[in-house]
């Protein structure tokens, strides 16, 4: 058996497996996202008065949050379309 297919097959399956794994990581927000929001409804109907400034701030923090998403999935897109060419060429 050729061991460079072997090697080739090895290098794909774990930018498949890392891939799916980075893209896990969309999840997290979206969790913590509603939370916040959940936690800043409350907030405002306990004071109303204060509306503004719990809207902006959760706003920042649900800013903030998103990038470990957008991380994960840009992660997730580099080892689905660009890795397996890398490895390929280097595996040649």
């Amino acid at each position: 058996m050729d061991l460079t297919i072997l090697a080739k097959g090895i290098a794909l399956a774990g930018c498949a497996i890392g891939a799916g794994c980075a893209l896990i990581a969309g999840i997290g927000p979206g969790i913590g996202e509603g939370n916040a929001v959940a936690k800043a409804l409350e907030a405002i109907g306990r004071q109303p008065e204060c509306r503004g400034e719990v809207t902006s701030t959760m706003l920042l923090g649900c800013a903030i949050a998103e990038t470990t998403g957008i991380y994960g999935f840009v992660t997730g897109l580099l080892l689905i379309f660009v890795a397996p060419g890398m490895f390929m060429n280097l595996l040649a």
